[in-house]
């Protein structure tokens, strides 16, 4: 019997040799970079990872140094979707503030260079950790790395969006409003089957959105695998995956990485099926308390009806994946199995209002 662990970390971790979906004109690259990228040399050779489902990543080797580079996927996209533009301008102005983010090089809108516009940053040497049971740290181990989660996006939400320039970044208020139409609007243009759940969904939500509105700079996709842990320490280095950022309500974006006590491994990578007090991991009680008491909250209100909220914004997302999947452009080949994961994750968040309205 195959270990899931070893298969999980089989599937995303690491690069392989790029697609032929993804390929491009190698020469015309190094051309690019050797003109835009300071202190850029030697001849390139390119890499594609194995992670993520959006926006193709590829690893660039030259001289010595290591380069990311991550473009819009080819094809027919989905309206504002894969918005390279937007991750380049958030992780650039970020650099000065507590959050860890990756240098940024440059931004290339040219379709004319490689077929889509792309950005190109620093290679952060560190882990990515794909199993949020953490199996091959100690107790101690596992604590700091929630922790220094935590914290990271504690320091996210604090930061002086406008004094950093990102006061265009997205509009205020009525974020969780625009965030239901939205992803309504794409699961419906990304529907591959009938889904009952996401149908109630898509009625109920808007009509029950909890009262309190706030703005922040938020990340929109802040999970374990979405960021760079130090080589040895228990502590982030680099957040990734800047795709779904904007200004928005904290809570929503906080209430997205809570899905995993609530989920299994196999929905959303979560915890909800693991003895975490035997592992370290802090309870669902105790990882709010902690962000409570850095951002300076009294505690998370309508906790129930903001899982619900983000089980369905996921599940939106994997039908978009599924879609990508049929369509035959999407950057990962396992983006099938995730597809497959929007009918349980609808499910789940039903469940979720069940609870709610009884």
């Amino acid at each position: 019997m195959s270990d899931p662990v070893t298969d999980l970390h089989d599937q995303f971790a690491g690069t392989q040799d790029v697609l032929a979906q993804h390929t491009f004109d190698i020469d015309r690259l190094q051309g690019y970079m050797e003109q835009h990228v300071g202190g850029f040399s030697g001849s390139i050779k390119l890499s594609q990872f194995k992670g993520g489902q959006s926006n193709p990543t590829y690893r660039i080797d030259a001289g010595g140094q290591s380069y990311v580079l991550r473009r819009k996927p080819p094809g027919v996209l989905l309206p504002s979707a894969h918005a390279v533009d937007r991750e380049y301008r958030v992780i650039t102005a970020l650099a000065d503030t507590d959050v860890p983010t990756p240098k940024t090089y440059c931004l290339c809108e040219d379709v004319e260079v490689i077929g889509t516009a792309f950005y190109i940053m620093e290679m952060v040497q560190g882990r990515i950790l794909w199993e949020a049971t953490l199996p091959d740290m100690s107790r101690e181990e596992r604590g700091q790395i929630y922790s220094s989660m935590n914290a990271a996006m504690a320091a996210l939400h604090k930061v002086d969006y406008e004094a950093i320039g990102l006061g265009d970044f997205g509009k205020v208020g009525e974020y969780r409003e625009r965030q239901i139409h939205r992803w309504s609007k794409t699961y419906k243009i990304s529907e591959t089957q009938s889904i009952p759940e996401m149908d109630r969904l898509i009625e109920w939500l808007p009509q029950n959105i909890p009262p309190g509105d706030e703005t922040t700079l938020i990340h929109g996709d802040f999970r374990m695998d979405n960021m760079v842990f130090h080589p040895t320490e228990p502590r982030v280095i680099a957040l990734l995956d800047w795709e779904l950022a904007t200004l928005g309500h904290p809570v929503g974006d906080f209430t997205y990485t809570m899905m995993g006590w609530r989920l299994g491994r196999d929905l959303f990578r979560g915890i909800a099926d693991a003895d975490i007090a035997a592992l370290g991991i802090p309870s669902e009680a105790e990882y709010i308390a902690q962000y409570c008491a850095a951002t300076g909250r009294d505690g998370i209100d309508n906790l129930e009806w903001y899982l619900a909220y983000n089980m369905f914004r996921l599940a939106a997302i994997l039908q978009g994946i599924a879609k990508r999947a049929e369509d035959g452009t999407a950057a990962s080949p396992h983006a099938v199995e995730q597809g497959r994961r929007a009918k349980p994750l609808a499910e789940a968040a039903w469940k979720q209002v069940e609870g709610l309205v009884g």
